[in-house]
Protein backbone atom coordinates (compact mmCIF):
# COMPACT_ATOMS: atom_id res chain seq x y z
CA UNK A 1 0.00 0.00 0.00
CA UNK A 2 1.42 3.75 -0.28
CA UNK A 3 0.68 7.19 -0.20
CA UNK A 4 1.15 10.02 -2.12
CA UNK A 5 3.30 12.86 -0.59
CA UNK A 6 3.95 16.44 -1.24
CA UNK A 7 7.71 14.84 -2.39
CA UNK A 8 8.39 11.55 -2.99
CA UNK A 9 5.76 8.29 -2.55
CA UNK A 10 5.23 6.70 0.88
CA UNK A 11 5.16 2.87 0.88
CA UNK A 12 3.98 0.29 3.16
CA UNK A 13 4.33 -3.22 3.89
CA UNK A 14 1.43 -5.05 4.01
CA UNK A 15 1.83 -8.26 6.34
CA UNK A 16 -0.63 -11.09 7.72
CA UNK A 17 0.60 -12.16 11.16
CA UNK A 18 3.16 -10.22 12.77
CA UNK A 19 5.29 -11.44 15.80
CA UNK A 20 6.96 -8.94 16.97
CA UNK A 21 6.45 -5.68 16.34
CA UNK A 22 9.80 -3.50 16.25
CA UNK A 23 11.81 -6.33 15.21
CA UNK A 24 9.48 -6.54 11.87
CA UNK A 25 9.92 -2.63 11.88
CA UNK A 26 13.33 -2.63 11.23
CA UNK A 27 12.80 -5.65 9.16
CA UNK A 28 10.94 -3.71 6.50
CA UNK A 29 12.42 -0.54 6.77
CA UNK A 30 16.07 -2.01 5.57
CA UNK A 31 13.75 -2.90 2.80
CA UNK A 32 12.98 0.35 1.73
CA UNK A 33 9.45 0.48 3.30
CA UNK A 34 8.72 3.73 4.95
CA UNK A 35 5.69 2.32 7.39
CA UNK A 36 3.55 -1.51 8.50
CA UNK A 37 0.59 -2.31 7.71
CA UNK A 38 -0.34 -5.49 10.60
CA UNK A 39 -3.41 -7.01 12.03
CA UNK A 40 -4.58 -4.87 15.39
CA UNK A 41 -5.13 -8.37 17.26
CA UNK A 42 -1.85 -10.88 18.12
CA UNK A 43 -3.15 -14.39 17.19
CA UNK A 44 -1.86 -15.44 20.56
CA UNK A 45 -5.05 -13.42 21.51
CA UNK A 46 -7.33 -14.77 19.72
CA UNK A 47 -10.21 -16.29 21.72
CA UNK A 48 -14.21 -16.11 22.06
CA UNK A 49 -15.86 -13.02 24.01
CA UNK A 50 -19.58 -14.11 24.60
CA UNK A 51 -19.02 -18.13 26.02
CA UNK A 52 -17.95 -18.78 29.51
CA UNK A 53 -15.10 -19.33 30.67
CA UNK A 54 -13.31 -17.22 27.82
CA UNK A 55 -15.41 -14.35 27.99
CA UNK A 56 -14.24 -13.80 31.31
CA UNK A 57 -10.12 -15.01 31.46
CA UNK A 58 -8.29 -12.40 32.33
CA UNK A 59 -4.89 -10.77 30.22
CA UNK A 60 -4.71 -8.94 27.19
CA UNK A 61 -6.27 -8.81 23.94
CA UNK A 62 -3.44 -7.83 21.99
CA UNK A 63 -0.14 -6.00 22.38
CA UNK A 64 1.01 -3.60 24.66
CA UNK A 65 0.83 -0.40 23.89
CA UNK A 66 4.41 0.35 25.13
CA UNK A 67 6.19 -1.83 22.65
CA UNK A 68 6.75 1.36 21.01
CA UNK A 69 6.70 5.44 21.35
CA UNK A 70 3.41 6.96 20.70
CA UNK A 71 4.85 8.95 17.50
CA UNK A 72 6.04 5.49 16.00
CA UNK A 73 2.21 4.03 16.33
CA UNK A 74 0.97 7.05 15.03
CA UNK A 75 3.63 7.11 11.66
CA UNK A 76 4.65 3.85 11.50
CA UNK A 77 1.56 1.44 11.89
CA UNK A 78 -1.30 1.03 9.88
CA UNK A 79 -4.19 -1.19 11.81
CA UNK A 80 -5.83 -3.76 10.11
CA UNK A 81 -8.80 -6.41 10.47
CA UNK A 82 -7.33 -9.95 11.61
CA UNK A 83 -8.73 -12.80 9.17
CA UNK A 84 -10.24 -14.43 11.43
CA UNK A 85 -12.43 -11.71 12.59
CA UNK A 86 -15.72 -12.10 10.70
CA UNK A 87 -18.99 -10.20 11.34
CA UNK A 88 -20.85 -11.00 8.55
CA UNK A 89 -20.31 -15.03 8.94
CA UNK A 90 -22.87 -17.32 8.49
CA UNK A 91 -21.51 -19.28 11.84
CA UNK A 92 -23.15 -17.54 15.00
CA UNK A 93 -20.17 -17.62 17.17
CA UNK A 94 -17.76 -16.48 14.61
CA UNK A 95 -20.17 -13.80 14.09
CA UNK A 96 -20.52 -12.79 17.72
CA UNK A 97 -17.51 -13.04 18.76
CA UNK A 98 -16.13 -10.79 15.87
CA UNK A 99 -18.90 -8.29 16.85
CA UNK A 100 -17.79 -8.12 20.66
CA UNK A 101 -14.48 -6.62 19.65
CA UNK A 102 -16.00 -3.50 18.20
CA UNK A 103 -13.16 -2.78 15.81
CA UNK A 104 -13.18 -1.13 12.39
CA UNK A 105 -12.44 -2.65 8.88
CA UNK A 106 -9.74 -1.62 6.65
CA UNK A 107 -9.63 -2.92 3.59
CA UNK A 108 -6.74 -4.83 2.82
CA UNK A 109 -5.28 -7.08 -0.14
CA UNK A 110 -2.95 -10.49 -0.71
CA UNK A 111 0.06 -10.53 -2.59
CA UNK A 112 1.54 -13.39 -4.09
CA UNK A 113 5.14 -12.15 -4.66
CA UNK A 114 9.13 -13.19 -3.41
CA UNK A 115 10.94 -10.44 -1.01
CA UNK A 116 13.18 -9.83 -4.19
CA UNK A 117 10.03 -8.44 -6.22
CA UNK A 118 9.21 -6.02 -3.67
CA UNK A 119 12.12 -3.42 -4.65
CA UNK A 120 10.94 -3.56 -8.58
CA UNK A 121 7.34 -2.18 -6.67
CA UNK A 122 9.13 0.14 -4.92
CA UNK A 123 11.22 1.57 -7.74
CA UNK A 124 8.23 1.59 -10.19
CA UNK A 125 5.76 3.61 -7.06
CA UNK A 126 8.97 6.21 -7.55
CA UNK A 127 8.97 6.67 -11.08
CA UNK A 128 5.32 6.91 -10.64
CA UNK A 129 5.49 9.67 -8.18
CA UNK A 130 8.46 11.63 -9.70
CA UNK A 131 6.92 11.54 -12.99
CA UNK A 132 2.92 12.52 -12.13
CA UNK A 133 1.23 15.59 -13.93
CA UNK A 134 1.53 19.08 -12.22
CA UNK A 135 -1.28 20.11 -10.54
CA UNK A 136 -3.82 22.48 -12.35
CA UNK A 137 -4.85 25.72 -10.81
CA UNK A 138 -8.15 23.63 -9.07
CA UNK A 139 -5.59 21.28 -7.62
CA UNK A 140 -3.32 23.85 -6.64
CA UNK A 141 -6.34 26.28 -5.28
CA UNK A 142 -8.03 23.45 -3.44
CA UNK A 143 -4.95 22.25 -1.45
CA UNK A 144 -5.45 21.93 2.08
CA UNK A 145 -9.75 22.62 1.60
CA UNK A 146 -10.02 19.07 1.39
CA UNK A 147 -13.39 17.58 3.40
CA UNK A 148 -13.35 21.32 5.15
CA UNK A 149 -16.47 22.04 5.83
CA UNK A 150 -17.91 25.79 4.90
CA UNK A 151 -20.79 27.86 5.47
CA UNK A 152 -22.55 28.95 1.97
CA UNK A 153 -22.17 32.66 1.66
CA UNK A 154 -25.11 34.69 1.73
CA UNK A 155 -24.09 37.76 -0.21
CA UNK A 156 -27.36 39.65 -0.32
CA UNK A 157 -27.79 39.45 3.41
CA UNK A 158 -24.07 39.64 4.19
CA UNK A 159 -21.56 41.95 2.48
CA UNK A 160 -18.44 40.10 1.02
CA UNK A 161 -14.89 40.71 2.52
CA UNK A 162 -12.44 42.51 0.18
CA UNK A 163 -10.27 39.08 0.33
CA UNK A 164 -13.34 37.03 -0.53
CA UNK A 165 -13.70 39.20 -3.78
CA UNK A 166 -10.32 38.36 -4.67
CA UNK A 167 -10.17 35.04 -3.91
CA UNK A 168 -12.80 34.38 -6.46
CA UNK A 169 -11.34 37.14 -9.15
CA UNK A 170 -8.12 35.08 -9.93
CA UNK A 171 -10.36 32.46 -11.27
CA UNK A 172 -8.61 31.81 -14.96
CA UNK A 173 -11.47 30.62 -16.67
CA UNK A 174 -14.90 32.06 -15.06
CA UNK A 175 -14.62 35.29 -16.23
CA UNK A 176 -12.52 34.48 -20.68
CA UNK A 177 -16.14 32.57 -20.14
CA UNK A 178 -18.36 35.84 -19.55
CA UNK A 179 -15.98 37.87 -21.87
CA UNK A 180 -16.87 35.34 -24.69
CA UNK A 181 -20.54 34.98 -24.11
CA UNK A 182 -20.61 39.35 -23.98
CA UNK A 183 -18.68 38.58 -27.10
CA UNK A 184 -20.83 36.66 -29.30
CA UNK A 185 -23.80 38.28 -27.85
CA UNK A 186 -23.05 41.89 -28.83
CA UNK A 187 -22.25 40.02 -32.70
CA UNK A 188 -25.56 38.28 -32.74
CA UNK A 189 -27.30 41.96 -31.43
CA UNK A 190 -25.14 44.34 -33.48
CA UNK A 191 -24.98 43.81 -37.38
CA UNK A 192 -21.50 44.87 -39.06
CA UNK A 193 -23.36 48.31 -40.31
CA UNK A 194 -24.65 49.34 -37.34
CA UNK A 195 -21.80 48.70 -35.36
CA UNK A 196 -20.46 52.78 -34.73
CA UNK A 197 -24.36 53.73 -34.09
CA UNK A 198 -25.56 51.18 -31.93
CA UNK A 199 -24.85 51.33 -28.26
CA UNK A 200 -25.82 48.19 -26.48
CA UNK A 201 -26.67 49.24 -22.79
CA UNK A 202 -25.49 46.72 -20.67
CA UNK A 203 -26.15 46.39 -16.68
CA UNK A 204 -23.55 44.38 -14.52
CA UNK A 205 -25.98 43.40 -11.54
CA UNK A 206 -23.73 42.35 -8.58
CA UNK A 207 -20.88 43.98 -9.72
CA UNK A 208 -18.63 43.05 -6.73
CA UNK A 209 -15.10 45.23 -7.27
CA UNK A 210 -15.88 45.34 -11.25
CA UNK A 211 -14.31 41.94 -12.79
CA UNK A 212 -17.42 41.58 -14.65
CA UNK A 213 -17.60 45.18 -16.56
CA UNK A 214 -14.11 44.72 -17.37
CA UNK A 215 -14.94 41.45 -19.13
CA UNK A 216 -17.60 43.16 -20.67
CA UNK A 217 -15.27 45.97 -21.70
CA UNK A 218 -12.72 43.67 -23.33
CA UNK A 219 -15.66 41.91 -24.93
CA UNK A 220 -17.00 45.11 -26.78
CA UNK A 221 -13.46 46.20 -27.69
CA UNK A 222 -12.81 41.99 -29.02
CA UNK A 223 -15.75 42.87 -30.71
CA UNK A 224 -15.73 45.83 -32.22
CA UNK A 225 -18.92 47.28 -30.68
CA UNK A 226 -19.78 50.32 -28.74
CA UNK A 227 -21.76 49.50 -24.68
CA UNK A 228 -22.62 51.87 -22.43
CA UNK A 229 -22.13 50.23 -18.44
CA UNK A 230 -24.43 50.50 -15.42
CA UNK A 231 -22.69 48.45 -12.83
CA UNK A 232 -25.11 47.85 -9.90
CA UNK A 233 -23.75 46.92 -6.47
CA UNK A 234 -25.16 46.94 -2.88
CA UNK A 235 -21.99 46.46 -0.87
CA UNK A 236 -20.76 50.03 0.11
CA UNK A 237 -17.28 48.56 0.70
CA UNK A 238 -17.17 47.42 -3.29
CA UNK A 239 -19.06 50.58 -4.31
CA UNK A 240 -15.81 52.61 -3.43
CA UNK A 241 -14.00 50.27 -5.16
CA UNK A 242 -16.03 50.33 -8.54
CA UNK A 243 -15.88 54.25 -8.25
CA UNK A 244 -12.47 54.02 -8.35
CA UNK A 245 -12.44 51.93 -11.39
CA UNK A 246 -14.71 54.80 -13.07
CA UNK A 247 -12.09 57.47 -11.93
CA UNK A 248 -9.17 55.49 -12.84
CA UNK A 249 -9.77 54.14 -16.11
CA UNK A 250 -13.35 53.31 -17.30
CA UNK A 251 -14.55 57.10 -17.16
CA UNK A 252 -17.87 58.03 -18.17
CA UNK A 253 -18.54 54.76 -20.49
CA UNK A 254 -19.84 52.91 -17.17
CA UNK A 255 -22.43 54.25 -14.37
CA UNK A 256 -22.08 53.00 -10.79
CA UNK A 257 -24.89 52.42 -9.30
CA UNK A 258 -24.82 52.02 -4.99
CA UNK A 259 -28.43 49.92 -4.31
CA UNK A 260 -29.96 46.85 -4.52
CA UNK A 261 -30.81 45.44 -7.89
CA UNK A 262 -34.76 45.11 -7.08
CA UNK A 263 -35.15 48.31 -6.04
CA UNK A 264 -33.12 50.19 -8.10
CA UNK A 265 -35.30 51.99 -10.79
CA UNK A 266 -33.27 52.30 -13.93
CA UNK A 267 -33.09 55.18 -16.50
CA UNK A 268 -33.42 53.43 -19.14
CA UNK A 269 -34.26 49.61 -19.97
CA UNK A 270 -30.86 47.00 -20.57
CA UNK A 271 -29.88 45.08 -23.58
CA UNK A 272 -28.12 42.93 -21.78
CA UNK A 273 -28.17 41.99 -18.34
CA UNK A 274 -24.79 40.30 -16.57
CA UNK A 275 -24.47 38.87 -13.13
CA UNK A 276 -22.02 36.07 -11.31
CA UNK A 277 -24.90 35.41 -8.18
CA UNK A 278 -24.62 31.45 -8.89
CA UNK A 279 -23.75 29.55 -5.96
CA UNK A 280 -22.63 26.07 -5.64
CA UNK A 281 -25.92 24.49 -5.77
CA UNK A 282 -26.78 27.08 -8.79
CA UNK A 283 -29.57 28.94 -7.35
CA UNK A 284 -28.38 28.63 -3.90
CA UNK A 285 -27.26 32.46 -3.59
CA UNK A 286 -30.66 33.40 -4.58
CA UNK A 287 -29.89 34.24 -8.34
CA UNK A 288 -33.33 33.28 -9.28
CA UNK A 289 -34.98 35.74 -6.64
CA UNK A 290 -32.35 38.52 -7.79
CA UNK A 291 -32.80 38.39 -11.66
CA UNK A 292 -36.53 38.02 -11.85
CA UNK A 293 -36.87 41.22 -9.36
CA UNK A 294 -34.42 42.87 -11.74
CA UNK A 295 -35.74 41.94 -15.14
CA UNK A 296 -38.23 44.52 -15.19
CA UNK A 297 -36.01 46.95 -16.19
CA UNK A 298 -34.65 44.51 -19.39
CA UNK A 299 -36.19 45.07 -22.82
CA UNK A 300 -38.72 42.64 -24.17
CA UNK A 301 -35.71 41.28 -26.61
CA UNK A 302 -33.35 41.84 -23.93
CA UNK A 303 -30.55 38.99 -22.88
CA UNK A 304 -29.55 37.87 -19.76
CA UNK A 305 -25.89 36.09 -19.18
CA UNK A 306 -26.62 33.57 -17.41
CA UNK A 307 -29.78 32.30 -19.39
CA UNK A 308 -29.70 29.01 -17.90
CA UNK A 309 -28.53 27.14 -14.97
CA UNK A 310 -29.58 23.63 -13.34
CA UNK A 311 -28.59 21.72 -9.96
CA UNK A 312 -27.77 18.30 -9.66
CA UNK A 313 -27.55 15.87 -6.98
CA UNK A 314 -25.76 12.42 -6.53
CA UNK A 315 -25.49 9.97 -3.25
CA UNK A 316 -22.66 9.65 -1.91
CA UNK A 317 -20.66 7.23 1.00
CA UNK A 318 -17.97 9.39 3.11
CA UNK A 319 -17.15 8.60 6.80
CA UNK A 320 -15.00 11.36 6.88
CA UNK A 321 -17.24 13.88 5.64
CA UNK A 322 -20.23 12.72 8.03
CA UNK A 323 -18.05 13.13 11.00
CA UNK A 324 -16.95 16.11 9.89
CA UNK A 325 -20.83 17.44 9.82
CA UNK A 326 -20.96 15.01 13.24
CA UNK A 327 -18.46 17.25 15.00
CA UNK A 328 -20.17 20.26 13.85
CA UNK A 329 -22.57 20.01 17.02
CA UNK A 330 -23.32 23.96 18.46
CA UNK A 331 -24.10 24.29 22.36
CA UNK A 332 -27.21 26.66 22.03
CA UNK A 333 -28.45 24.71 19.05
CA UNK A 334 -30.23 21.23 18.38
CA UNK A 335 -28.43 18.50 18.81
CA UNK A 336 -28.80 17.80 15.30
CA UNK A 337 -29.02 20.97 13.49
CA UNK A 338 -25.50 20.50 11.89
CA UNK A 339 -27.28 17.87 9.79
CA UNK A 340 -29.91 20.38 8.61
CA UNK A 341 -27.95 22.80 6.89
CA UNK A 342 -25.43 22.54 3.29
CA UNK A 343 -21.69 22.67 3.17
CA UNK A 344 -19.47 23.90 0.73
CA UNK A 345 -16.95 21.40 0.16
CA UNK A 346 -14.01 20.40 -1.64
CA UNK A 347 -14.56 16.45 -2.08
CA UNK A 348 -11.91 14.53 -1.84
CA UNK A 349 -12.59 11.24 1.21
CA UNK A 350 -15.89 10.23 -0.52
CA UNK A 351 -17.65 7.77 -2.86
CA UNK A 352 -19.83 8.82 -5.39
CA UNK A 353 -22.75 5.66 -5.66
CA UNK A 354 -24.14 6.90 -8.74
CA UNK A 355 -24.42 9.60 -11.59
CA UNK A 356 -25.29 12.98 -11.11
CA UNK A 357 -29.54 13.56 -11.87
CA UNK A 358 -31.13 17.19 -12.90
CA UNK A 359 -33.14 18.86 -10.29
CA UNK A 360 -33.95 22.67 -10.26
CA UNK A 361 -33.78 24.12 -13.32
CA UNK A 362 -34.02 28.27 -14.13
CA UNK A 363 -34.39 30.70 -16.81
CA UNK A 364 -33.40 34.04 -17.72
CA UNK A 365 -36.03 36.24 -18.77
CA UNK A 366 -38.40 34.50 -16.21
CA UNK A 367 -41.59 34.71 -18.80
CA UNK A 368 -43.73 32.96 -16.68
CA UNK A 369 -47.48 34.62 -15.60
CA UNK A 370 -46.95 34.23 -12.29
CA UNK A 371 -43.52 33.72 -11.18
CA UNK A 372 -43.05 30.83 -8.56
CA UNK A 373 -39.47 29.85 -7.59
CA UNK A 374 -40.86 26.85 -5.08
CA UNK A 375 -39.56 23.58 -6.41
CA UNK A 376 -40.29 20.00 -5.46
CA UNK A 377 -38.19 17.14 -7.05
CA UNK A 378 -38.01 13.08 -6.73
CA UNK A 379 -34.66 11.35 -8.03
CA UNK A 380 -34.03 7.80 -8.17
CA UNK A 381 -30.59 5.98 -8.25
CA UNK A 382 -29.30 2.89 -8.57
CA UNK A 383 -26.77 1.59 -6.45
CA UNK A 384 -24.19 -0.97 -7.88
CA UNK A 385 -22.39 -1.99 -4.61
CA UNK A 386 -22.57 -2.69 -0.87
CA UNK A 387 -21.83 0.63 1.02
CA UNK A 388 -23.66 2.89 3.16
CA UNK A 389 -25.25 6.55 2.39
CA UNK A 390 -24.13 9.70 4.33
CA UNK A 391 -25.22 12.34 2.02
CA UNK A 392 -25.86 13.64 -1.49
CA UNK A 393 -23.33 16.26 -2.89
CA UNK A 394 -24.41 19.29 -5.14
CA UNK A 395 -23.78 20.82 -8.32
CA UNK A 396 -24.97 23.39 -11.45
CA UNK A 397 -23.81 23.59 -14.67
CA UNK A 398 -24.89 27.38 -16.60
CA UNK A 399 -25.35 28.13 -20.03
CA UNK A 400 -24.29 32.15 -20.07
CA UNK A 401 -24.92 32.36 -23.42
CA UNK A 402 -25.80 29.96 -26.29
CA UNK A 403 -22.62 27.08 -26.50
CA UNK A 404 -20.89 29.52 -23.96
CA UNK A 405 -21.22 27.25 -20.54
CA UNK A 406 -19.63 26.66 -16.82
CA UNK A 407 -19.85 23.73 -15.22
CA UNK A 408 -18.51 22.29 -11.80
CA UNK A 409 -20.43 18.40 -12.44
CA UNK A 410 -18.00 15.89 -12.69
CA UNK A 411 -18.26 14.49 -16.15
CA UNK A 412 -18.29 18.23 -17.34
CA UNK A 413 -16.57 20.58 -15.50
CA UNK A 414 -14.81 23.63 -16.37
CA UNK A 415 -11.42 22.86 -16.63
CA UNK A 416 -8.96 25.09 -14.19
CA UNK A 417 -12.07 26.96 -12.90
CA UNK A 418 -11.80 26.77 -8.79
CA UNK A 419 -14.59 29.52 -8.29
CA UNK A 420 -16.87 27.13 -6.72
CA UNK A 421 -16.78 23.65 -4.47
CA UNK A 422 -19.55 21.78 -4.46
CA UNK A 423 -22.20 21.48 -1.95
CA UNK A 424 -23.15 19.01 0.52
CA UNK A 425 -26.77 17.93 1.65
CA UNK A 426 -25.89 15.57 4.78
CA UNK A 427 -28.30 13.35 6.47
CA UNK A 428 -28.73 12.36 10.26
CA UNK A 429 -28.72 8.80 9.83
CA UNK A 430 -26.41 6.58 7.70
CA UNK A 431 -28.70 4.29 5.89
CA UNK A 432 -26.90 0.82 4.73
CA UNK A 433 -27.15 0.34 0.93
CA UNK A 434 -26.94 -3.34 -0.89
CA UNK A 435 -26.62 -4.19 -4.65
CA UNK A 436 -29.17 -3.06 -6.75
CA UNK A 437 -31.34 -0.97 -4.47
CA UNK A 438 -32.34 1.73 -5.51
CA UNK A 439 -32.25 5.61 -3.67
CA UNK A 440 -35.22 7.81 -3.90
CA UNK A 441 -34.99 10.96 -2.41
CA UNK A 442 -37.18 13.74 -2.56
CA UNK A 443 -36.22 17.29 -2.47
CA UNK A 444 -37.97 20.54 -1.80
CA UNK A 445 -37.01 24.71 -2.57
CA UNK A 446 -38.60 26.80 -0.44
CA UNK A 447 -39.69 30.47 -0.83
CA UNK A 448 -41.98 32.38 1.77
CA UNK A 449 -41.46 36.01 1.07
CA UNK A 450 -38.42 36.34 3.10
CA UNK A 451 -36.62 33.74 3.34
CA UNK A 452 -35.38 30.77 1.02
CA UNK A 453 -34.48 27.40 2.07
CA UNK A 454 -33.94 23.41 1.47
CA UNK A 455 -35.94 20.48 2.78
CA UNK A 456 -35.00 16.66 2.05
CA UNK A 457 -35.59 13.33 2.96
CA UNK A 458 -34.80 9.75 1.71
CA UNK A 459 -38.09 7.78 0.75
CA UNK A 460 -36.14 4.57 -0.17
CA UNK A 461 -34.86 1.98 0.45
CA UNK A 462 -35.74 3.32 4.07
CA UNK A 463 -37.20 6.45 5.12
CA UNK A 464 -35.50 9.16 7.13
CA UNK A 465 -36.62 12.23 8.75
CA UNK A 466 -37.57 15.00 6.41
CA UNK A 467 -34.30 17.96 7.37
CA UNK A 468 -35.05 21.41 7.85
CA UNK A 469 -38.73 21.46 7.41
CA UNK A 470 -39.57 24.59 7.67
CA UNK A 471 -36.32 26.33 7.49
CA UNK A 472 -35.72 25.88 11.23
CA UNK A 473 -31.82 25.15 11.30
CA UNK A 474 -30.99 26.84 8.02
CA UNK A 475 -32.33 29.35 5.54
CA UNK A 476 -31.33 31.53 3.23
CA UNK A 477 -31.77 35.55 3.62
CA UNK A 478 -33.81 37.46 0.94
Amino acid sequence: MAAGGGGRVSSGRDLGCVTEVADTLGAVAKQGFDFLCMPIFHPRFKREFFKEPAKSRPGPQTRSDLLLSGRDWNTLIVGKLSDWIKTDSKVSGIRKTSEALEVQFVISGAHHHSEKDFCSYLQYLEYLSQNRPPPNAYEMFAKGYEDYLQSPLQPLMDNLESQTYEVFEKDPVKYSQYQQAVYKCLLDRVPEEEKETNIQVLMVLGAGRGPLVNASLRAAKQAERKIKVYAVEKNPNAVITLEGWRYEEWGSQVTVVSGDMREWKAPEKADIIVSELLGSFGDNELSPECLDGAQHFLKEDGVSIPSEYTSYLAPISSSKLYNEVRACREKDRDPEAQFEMPYVVRLHNFHQLSDPLPCFTFLHPNKDAVIDNNRYICLQYRVDLNTVLHGFAGYFDAVLYKDVTLSICPESHSPGMFSWFPILFPIKQPIPLREGDTVCVRFWRCNNGKKVWYEWAVTSPVCSAIHNPTGRSYTIGL
